[in-house]
């Protein structure tokens, strides 16, 4: 990591002198490694899917609903070795996968990691889906399951709340190469993902347009059964989104409404939607080292 490239932002940082981009330096930390029960079905089931949360982030949106973890506030330095052990602990309590939640600015590590436990549950890469395609290539041999958000169609709201107007292209691109890689969904006889796309988005106040458009993309790009869509609702106001008037709110019903006319009008079949009263912060975790030390 002495230039790191491992985000598009490629900020050529030397992580082992001071911190990039992402708010990290070289060393893995991580605030919480447990069973989490709120993900998609098909991610959950009944035990639970195996959640690291990582600690910094290469995208870093205004209103984002892990604020301090994203900014590296909040989290506990470990080696590569305790990252492996947590890996084994949480497919031994018989988690259904281990899900990987904003790992990019750790990939080597986490790839040497992986090499040490050789789980062998699937493994779910659960990212903000701005990466590069050279990441999710190396991250390809270990990870069965992506998980990406696409967040922005328009480039004025990603350059607005995330400093990235690239990510539309950007993000188009890693999730073409994920579903590549990854091939149609495949599911045990209980409904669990073991292998696919499962692409998410999260409706933004005053964002219609946007959320059409990702709708529009996803619809044109895959065929039936080649990934899954999970529409989202729950946007609450968090991180520094009371700095944004226009997003310091939840969604209305009309703006929701409007997307939900999208996707029924779209041939989006396969998937998930959330009910508009699923806004709140019940659902985010306590990033308080639970699995950790």
């Amino acid at each position: 990591m002495k230039s790191c490239e491992l985000c598009p932002r490629r900020c050529g940082v030397d992580r082992s002198e001071s911190r990039g981009v992402c708010r990290m330096g070289d060393t893995v930390t991580v605030a919480r490694a447990a069973p989490h029960y709120g993900e998609e079905p098909c991610i959950s089931g009944e035990r639970g899917s195996g959640a690291v949360f990582f600690a910094g982030c290469p995208l870093g949106c205004v209103f984002c609903q892990n604020y301090k973890l994203s900014r590296g506030l909040e989290g506990s330095e470990i080696s590569v070795a305790r990252l492996a052990e947590i890996f084994t602990e949480l497919e031994q309590s018989g988690v259904h996968n281990l899900n990987l939640v904003t790992g990019t600015q750790f990939v080597p590590q986490i790839i040497e990691a992986l090499e040490i436990a050789k789980p062998a549950i699937p493994v779910a890469w659960n990212t903000s889906g701005y990466e590069t395609v050279e990441t999710v290539e190396a991250l390809a041999p270990y990870v069965s399951i992506w998980m990406p958000d696409y967040k922005y169609a328009l480039s004025e709201p990603a350059r607005l709340y995330s400093r990235a107007p690239d990510y539309p292209a950007v993000a188009k691109a890693a999730i073409e190469k994920m579903a590549e890689l990854a091939g149609p969904c495949e599911f045990d006889g209980n409904g669990l993902l073991l292998r696919g796309v499962l692409i998410r988005h999260l409706v933004l106040p005053g964002q219609v347009e946007n959320s059409r458009r990702v709708i529009r993309w996803v619809d044109r790009e895959f065929l039936p059964g080649e990934v899954l869509f999970s529409l989202m609702a729950q946007y609450t106001p968090c991180g520094s989104a009371e700095k944004y008037p226009e997003i310091n709110r939840t969604l209305t019903e009309d703006e929701w409404n409007a997307v939900l006319d999208a996707l029924n009008e779209s041939g989006i079949e396969d998937g998930y939607v959330q009910e508009l009263s699923a806004a709140g912060t019940e659902q985010i975790p306590a990033f308080d080292g639970t699995g950790v030390e």
